[in-house]
């Protein structure tokens, strides 16, 4: 509930596209609610500044809204109104001309629409680098608030694209995988089609043990194997000085290779089978201590602007060859998303049958000739 009472509490601030306003009291009768009254906010219209040579078509008219006349500014559950990418004007002119660029690329490939799942064990940084991704605070993060039980989406379009990213709960519990969580994943994912999927977890966690896979098996049985076709590893805290003295290019190698490792064992991936569909990875650090360059772009360590590496890889990650997962109702049902096993039930159960009847046969024909066992 905590992220659906933010989400209506940030569709009302003043930037909105509609404001509220009441009459006097003595001319408003005790029944009539407040009328909206459209208005065009200053925040839409394009920057003063813009990166240069970019299309037309990335900004928007200033006379356009995401809302029409008779729609209502909050966000209804599960599916909400998109709003205006404003948190896209918010960015460094640098980051901005290369957010653009890959923007433009979706474009060219006819992708109008990217619905981006966030998943992950709890505390990892989840609702931080949806945040940092649409450069706007929409999804509460504090220190001491435990995490909301309940996905929540946020819809962003700009230059007739749409972008939808989902938070989700953290998949552990108590030391364990939380599967009541994944079922609340997989029922608010009914009918919606996953094009990317961000697997978050820390670098600066030092091991892997076997929880790790079990969350990616748990993943797996819920989504099967091919979510990891269309997946991409976000490893945030990345603003560190790895130990022992290794370098930090060294560190966040084997870093990465160890949780990708987890990935394909949980998943059960043989080597063969994704040899054309590496998982990409990316390093995040969301918190205001990040580094910047001389572009005023957020940097890591070794001098890497993340967030446009994000955008690139989740581009990369949504224009692969691979099919985008679709959350059926039979998906949701279901124990396992793996169907394929299940077909070779009936062949097993036959071969069973046919052993059975031959070790029969067999015991009477030895009976019968007096050759059994006495």
């Amino acid at each position: 509930m905590n992220g659906c009472t933010f989400l209506i509490q940030e569709e009302m601030k003043p930037s909105m596209l509609f404001s509220i306003i009441e009459r006097e009291p003595s001319q408003t009768p005790k029944t009539q609610s407040p009328i909206l009254i459209p208005r065009i906010s200053s925040s839409i219209l394009p920057p003063q500044n813009p990166p240069k040579n970019l299309p037309e078509f990335f900004f928007p008219s200033p006379i356009s809204s995401s809302l029409s006349h008779e729609e209502s500014p909050v966000s209804v559950m599960s599916t909400p109104i998109p709003r205006e990418w404003l948190g896209l004007q918010q960015f460094p002119a640098a980051t901005q001309t290369k957010l653009f660029e890959l923007l433009g690329k979706l474009k060219q490939e006819n992708v109008n629409t990217l619905t981006i799942l966030v998943m992950g064990k709890g505390g990892v940084g989840k609702s931080s680098t949806i945040n940092s991704l649409l450069g706007e605070q929409v999804v509460r993060v504090t220190a001491f608030q435990s995490e909301g039980l309940r996905p929540v989406m946020a819809s962003r379009m700009w230059a007739g694209f749409t972008l939808n990213v989902i938070d989700t709960p953290g998949l552990v519990e108590a030391g364990y995988v939380n599967h009541q969580a994944l079922q609340l994943i997989k029922g608010f994912l009914l009918n919606k089609t996953i094009d990317v999927l961000l697997y978050v977890d820390r670098l600066d966690a030092y091991r892997v043990d076997d929880l790790d896979k079990q969350i990616v098996r748990a993943i797996t049985n819920s989504f099967g194997k091919d979510i990891w076709r269309k997946s991409l590893l976000v490893l945030t805290h990345a603003q560190l000085c790895p130990p022992d003295g290794l370098k930090y290019d060294l560190f966040s190698s084997k870093r990465s290779e160890g949780v990708l490792k987890a990935i394909r064992v949980g998943a059960r991936i043989r080597k063969k089978e994704f040899d054309d569909s590496t998982i990409p990875v990316v390093l995040v650090e969301n918190s205001g201590r990040c580094n910047k360059n001389d572009n005023d772009e957020k940097i890591l360590p070794n001098g890497e602007a993340w967030i446009p590496n994000l955008v690139k890889a989740i581009t990369t990650v949504a224009t692969n060859k691979s099919q985008a997962i679709v959350v059926s109702k039979k998906l949701v049902d279901g124990s396992d998303a793996n169907d394929r096993g299940k077909l070779w039930i009936p062949v097993i159960l036959g071969l069973q049958w046919f052993v059975i009847k031959w070790i029969q046969g067999a015991i009477k024909r030895d009976i019968a000739t007096g050759n059994g066992p006495i």
